[in-house]
């Protein structure tokens, strides 16, 4: 592999324990806000010290509590673009690029290059407060890559939620300039968000994040089509969830008062199921889970109808069911007040704790 992380880190009441694997691929590291994702780069930049644990980069070891073994930031050759780019005000483009260049002889061709490649020509003389904020993102990336072309080239990019002050417009326009950058990097590059469609747009694996803790690394599509943990499921997108108890291939919800089947053996550990809420379907004859609610609230969307549901034997306090469904569909509906829906079976998240 060619980054191998491996780290314990405690900061107050926070602990980080995080372990992964990434090759040269665009690894995403998704997880909510504070949930270690930032303290995880640091530490494989070098910013901060974990408590103990190993990282290495290419087979050299950056750090290693075991063998005191702690590599300086400026030795790891890893590039850290950080949420606001961290360029230097008072330096137009061009001088923010030429710092990167320690090699005097080289620097003004490096600089030229670099100009080029991110088509940064136009404002090579402008300050980073005169640049939209794709222009900054340009050039931080260029800084990062502008180094020597050997010793300390980066062989891995840390970008920390590198859209998370952009307006939705911008942001798409910025990704897909990064992901054409991207494309020609022969390294391994670390994509934090908390966004699961930045990461889905750009990534083809992920590890989870929670609470501190990294869950096993996987694919995008398993971690949709299966995601293990409630943490997981809301990072996907899920919206309802519900204590369960297994039942052989079904799963008790007392919340709700129902039983559903699975479509297969569910596991002792599951306690919590997750429905998506385009899951959530108008039975037809026959159709399998079903059961009847009452509609408790109707939320008109930009493009779709959210119906949120009551169960008819559910508990007063239990949550309701979320339903999302065409709006031509819902004003097909002829009873806006009771329905009956259903579940398929191999659309029931089951998640363990």
């Amino acid at each position: 592999m060619a980054l191998s992380v491996d780290i314990r880190k405690a900061l107050g009441n926070f602990h980080l324990a995080v372990q992964f694997d990434a090759g040269d691929e665009t690894l995403a590291l998704l997880g909510a806000s504070g949930c270690g994702k930032s303290v995880t780069l640091k530490c494989i930049a070098g910013i901060l010290t974990p408590d103990e644990g190993h990282i290495e980069l290419d087979g050299v070891t950056l750090y290693d509590s075991a063998s005191r073994i702690n590599l300086p930031p400026q030795r790891r050759q890893v590039g850290y673009l950080f949420q606001q780019y961290a360029l230097f005000p008072n330096m137009t483009v061009r001088q923010n690029i030429a710092a990167a260049v320690r090699d005097k002889a080289r620097r003004q061709t490096e600089v030229a290059e670099k100009l080029r490649q991110f088509r940064l020509e136009a404002v090579a003389d402008q300050k980073p407060g005169q640049l939209s904020g794709g222009q900054q993102q340009r050039c931080a990336l260029a800084r990062i890559l502008a180094s020597e072309p050997t010793a300390s080239q980066p062989k891995a990019l840390l970008l920390d939620e590198p859209f998370s002050a952009l307006d939705s417009y911008l942001k798409y326009q910025l990704e897909l300039e990064l992901a054409e950058t991207l494309g020609g990097f022969p390294g391994t590059v670390l994509w934090v968000s908390h966004d699961r469609g930045e990461v889905f747009r750009n990534c083809r694996r992920v590890c989870v994040i929670d609470r501190g803790r990294s869950q096993p690394v996987t694919t995008l599509g398993e971690l949709f089509r299966s995601p293990g943990t409630e943490a997981a499921a809301r990072l996907s997108g899920c919206k309802n969830y519900a204590d369960a108890r297994p039942r052989e291939d079904a799963v008790f919800l007392p919340d709700w008062g129902l039983t559903l089947s699975c479509g297969r053996p569910v596991p002792e550990g599951v306690c919590r199921i997750g429905i998506r809420a385009h899951h959530v379907q108008l039975a037809g004859p026959g159709a399998e889970n079903a059961f009847s609610c009452t509609a408790v609230k109707v939320v008109e969307d930009v493009f779709s109808t959210i119906v949120l549901l009551r169960p008819e034997g559910a508990a007063p306090e239990a949550p309701l069911l979320r339903m999302e469904l065409d709006k031509d569909n819902w004003q097909a509906v002829p009873d806006k007040d009771r329905l009956t829906v259903s579940v398929p079976p191999e659309a029931i998240l089951l998640l363990e704790s």
